[in-house]
């Protein structure tokens, strides 16, 4: 990173940018360090990992953008995030960890590396998924798919 100290936005925030690509607003100030976020398929809940203070959050997401009804869903940040088509969510960090739409944690996959960075389903069927570590690319075919692939 060289672009200095000094942030281009105003705070490290949940941003929403309009269709129109050009408005941009803050939908929530309280994190102290959003990264991981990912939203389900049919557009009604958004999930932000906070990986500054270890939690992830689930959100109703409005017509206008805006979010409601935030809860905490785990006590985990992650880095990247994906969901699979029962709506099960994989965080990233030390492995992936794979927790139940209700928030309760139902497998852990370990990589024996530093840091798991991302993880995203893809292949032909979405049935593959793809994990990036600190020094390699892993992948697993699952028994499940990645959402979106009823």
């Amino acid at each position: 990173w060289t672009r200095g100290k000094e942030s281009q936005q105003p705070g490290e925030y949940v941003y929403y940018l309009a269709p129109d690509r050009k408005t941009l607003r803050p939908v929530d100030t309280q994190m102290t360090k959003p990264n991981g976020i990912v939203g389900t398929a049919d557009g009604k809940t958004l999930y932000v990992a906070d990986i500054g203070a270890s939690k992830t959050y689930a959100y109703q997401i409005q017509p206008n953008g805006d979010l409601a009804g935030k809860r905490l869903f785990c006590e985990m940040g992650s880095d990247g995030m994906t969901i699979d088509n029962a709506g099960n969510l994989y965080l990233t960090g030390h492995g992936v960890t794979i927790f139940s739409k209700d928030g309760k944690q139902i497998e852990h996959i370990p990589v024996d590396e530093k840091w798991t960075g991302n993880v995203c389903f893809g292949g032909a069927e979405r049935d593959t998924l793809f994990i990036t570590a600190s020094e390699g690319l892993y992948c697993i075919k699952m028994r499940t798919r990645g959402v979106g692939s009823e």
